[in-house]
């Protein structure tokens, strides 16, 4: 075989040009083929586990939101008529602990929510927890800028039988049987998302031809925790 210079760079085999850089390229490309495919590898593990942190953590979100509601009472209601938006029902005679705080939307149902929760978790005269129960209720109050945030206590309890609160602002009140319209949704129950969803009922009633005779509430049955697809709210407006 022969064997001679080109160019002082270039060699000829035979009768093909061989460049020493392109033989050195092709000596190490196993090794850098190894070395690809290593990080390849790392890459897809690493993404796997970040995936597979993600599923475990979201079936975690999904089963404490499942757990935190379990068990909680509820007031009971039978069912009227049910509408395409809407439904009607009939509650019987509760028992509410509330309170009224002047401010905001979101800000008066969370120090509205911590003043009660006070009271059933023993800052009362008995100095005796009290079950908690879903939904809270939060509707605008009577006074300008304020709201009414409430829990409807436990069925067991009469108004002569609960431990009075020893705060002054929450205050126990009996309301008599009602029938409520009332619209379901699920998500985050915002201010914004409470005043569309209130127009839609009302709107409703309005083109059903049925009167509401008090303010719409808004009820929400879930701890804050909860993921959003879990959530339940309605808005609850009295009628005839």
């Amino acid at each position: 075989m022969e064997l001679h210079e080109v160019s002082g760079r270039t060699r000829r085999q035979g009768n093909r040009p061989v460049c020493p850089h392109n033989q050195t390229r092709r000596a190490r490309s196993p090794a850098r083929d190894r070395a690809r495919t290593r990080k390849d590898t790392m890459k897809r593990m690493i993404v796997l586990t970040v995936v597979g942190l993600f599923v475990v953590l979201i079936g975690a979100w999904i089963a404490i939101g499942y757990a935190s509601t379990r068990g909680i009472e509820e007031p009971a209601f039978t069912i009227v008529k049910t509408l395409p938006s809407y439904e009607i029902r009939e509650y019987g005679p509760q028992i509410r602990a509330e309170v009224t705080i002047p401010g905001e939307y979101r800000e008066t149902l969370y120090a509205g929510f911590r003043q009660i929760a006070d009271y059933i978790f023993g800052n009362n005269t008995a100095r005796k927890e009290v079950a908690m129960t879903a939904p809270v209720l939060q509707e605008r109050s009577t006074r300008e800028n304020a709201y009414t945030v409430a829990f409807i206590m436990p069925r067991e309890y009469s108004l002569e039988s609960l431990p009075r609160p020893n705060n002054p602002a929450v205050t126990l009140r009996e309301t008599p049987p009602m029938r409520y319209a009332v619209l379901r949704f699920s998500g985050y129950a915002t201010e914004k998302r409470a005043q569309a969803k209130t127009a839609a009922l009302l709107g409703a009633l309005e083109r059903d031809g049925i009167h509401p005779v008090s303010d719409p509430v808004v009820a929400q049955y879930n701890p804050p925790w909860t993921p959003p697809f879990m959530r339940r709210n309605e808005i609850q407006v009295a009628i005839p």
